[in-house]
């Protein structure tokens, strides 16, 4: 089979910052991570592969950097991997950047199976893993939390959905994409030959034209959601009130000032 995982190099959390002029993230020089929804999303692939035969595939979009991100798809078991990075891509929004990584899958071609994690912790939306199934018109099945069964014969698969009310089994056809929650799996800790192998890996960098994009469907031009203003909301403020007395004495003056501010 022949699996694409679409992964990402997020910000530290606690390292984010915004660039005031264009209200979008700061990304080079900053410290960062690989997508920790990203990394059961490989694992998921690189079993697959080892049930299956095939290849791996890992691709991302950003600045020179997220090769950094790459490279650990690479030391954990990746068989190749390319980076979308271009001036032009600047500034995308969900909408934009599904469009970008559906035309990279398109160039690499022959496709079985795309695997996503649910969400970036940058973002938070959810939204690039339906909108590359969207472009590429392959069926989409998000927030998978077990790969029932795959028979590439018939060009079937099985999964579980994790739903706020229960799990939901369906099934589908290939190709198709997938994106993944926490507790698919457990991912797989990079091997010293993987890492040794990953460190000598040159990784080609496409552009907006080596992935046939439009250019007024990419970047801030072809992004219809953008940032007008960001600020932090005001702090809250608050009082601490300390009831005297015994426990039991402290207890029923509590008791008696959430009832007289008709807490309860």
């Amino acid at each position: 089979m022949n699996i694409v995982v679409c992964i990402k190099q997020v910000p530290d959390t606690s390292e984010v910052k915004i660039d005031p002029v264009t209200n979008t993230l700061i990304r080079e020089g900053v410290p960062s991570i690989v997508n920790p929804f990203d990394s059961y999303a490989i694992e998921e692939a690189l079993r697959t592969k080892e049930k299956f035969g095939g290849k791996v595939v890992a691709i991302s979009m950003g600045p020179p950097q997220a090769k950094d991100a790459l490279k650990e798809a690479l030391a954990m078991g990746a068989d190749e991997a390319y980076l979308l990075s271009d001036r032009a891509f600047a500034g995308s929004d969900t909408w934009a950047t599904s469009y970008a990584l559906a035309q990279a899958i398109r160039t690499i071609g022959d496709v079985d199976l795309i695997f996503c994690g649910r969400q970036a912790i940058d973002g938070d939306t959810g939204q690039v893993g339906p909108g590359i199934a969207y472009r590429l018109g392959v069926t989409q099945l998000t927030y998978v939390i077990k790969v029932r069964e795959i028979d590439p014969a018939n060009k079937r698969i099985v999964v579980e959905r994790l739903l706020e009310e229960g799990r939901e089994v369906v099934s589908g056809t290939l190709p198709a994409l997938v994106t993944v929650v926490k507790g698919i799996n457990e991912p797989r800790y990079p091997t010293f030959l993987g890492i040794r192998r990953a460190a000598r890996a040159e990784i080609p960098v496409w552009d907006a034209a080596k992935v046939n994009a439009d250019e007024n469907k990419i970047g801030l031009k072809g992004s219809p959601t953008q940032v007008w203003k960001i600020f932090t909301p005001p702090r809250r403020g608050g009082q601490v009130q300390l009831m005297p007395g015994s426990t039991d004495e402290a207890a029923a003056a509590l008791a008696d000032k959430l009832l007289a501010e008709k807490v309860i």
